[in-house]
């Protein structure tokens, strides 16, 4: 087990050994989910693929995109 402190400003330092095996670096995003049993799961972002996003748009939107779909989604 690894463990670390909390400073009086809410900061940890990820350890070397954590960092290593996430490939975390500097600038890198990470995700903080409370889960119900009061367990705090901390795992790294993968960046935004825009390209890949914006593709799929574009075929959803041709898709998905008839009366029935409008209606079938008008009160999300």
């Amino acid at each position: 087990m690894i463990t670390g402190r909390v400073t009086t400003k809410g900061q940890v330092t990820l350890p070397k050994q954590i960092r290593e095996r996430l490939h975390i670096q500097a600038g890198d995003t990470l995700v903080y989910e409370v889960q119900s049993d009061g367990v705090l799961r901390v795992r790294k972002m993968e960046p935004f693929d825009r390209e890949w996003h914006q593709a799929l748009s574009a075929t959803l939107a041709e898709e998905w995109n008839s009366p029935e779909d409008e209606e079938a989604f008008r009160d999300l």
